[in-house]
């Protein structure tokens, strides 16, 4: 029997998750599979690889055919890197020790350069919200002396009426005043 190492679908629409499978090769993409080895989520990022290291290296050395993306996937995870150390330590080149410390040098470097992205990931995501936050308050000063300006200039209005209103009062009074004197 051929086996394959696939993807199964699962995930609601529009929002892929899949399942990292074995399956016979003739075996439909949703249909029965051997055995469960992982799980994939392309909807984060950098996208979300949970794997059973261990059965994907024995499957993968027992002969099981891959699809392409979960070929990448494997290769991403350090599983055919391993395949090629144990492959050198079959034919002598070294020994187990020097191949895990190997593999173990690749993982971390591997480690470090996810980290260096997320980092850069966040400090952008940072950045842009700062600037957001900046055009805001920029926009909220221009919002905040408009309403200022119009505030000053209706009080300057009511201001210019009372005292209009108030000279009013004044010029009818003084000729009041004048007149009350010369009927006495």
């Amino acid at each position: 029997m051929a086996t394959k190492i696939r993807l199964q679908r699962g995930g609601r629409k529009g929002y892929a998750f899949y399942r990292i499978v074995i399956a016979d090769a003739r075996a439909p993409r949703d249909g029965k599979f051997t055995e469960k080895i992982g799980t994939y989520n392309p909807n984060t990022n950098p996208a979300t690889v949970d794997l059973n290291f261990d059965r994907a290296l024995y499957w993968v050395e027992t002969g099981a055919q891959p699809t392409d993306t979960v070929r990448n996937i494997l290769s991403r995870e350090g599983v055919y890197l391993m395949k090629h150390l144990r492959g050198g330590v079959k034919k002598g080149a070294f020994d187990e020790a020097t191949a895990q410390k190997k593999f173990d040098a690749w993982k971390a470097d591997k480690v470090k350069g996810s980290d260096a992205i997320r980092e850069q990931e966040a400090k952008a995501k940072k950045e842009a919200v700062a600037k957001e936050l900046e055009a805001e308050k920029k926009i909220n000063e221009a919002i905040a002396q408009k309403v200022a300006d119009k505030k000053a200039a209706a009080a300057a209005a009511k201001a210019e009426a009372e005292a209009a209103k108030a000279a009013e009062e004044a010029a009818a009074e003084a000729p009041a005043e004048e007149a009350a004197p010369a009927e006495a």
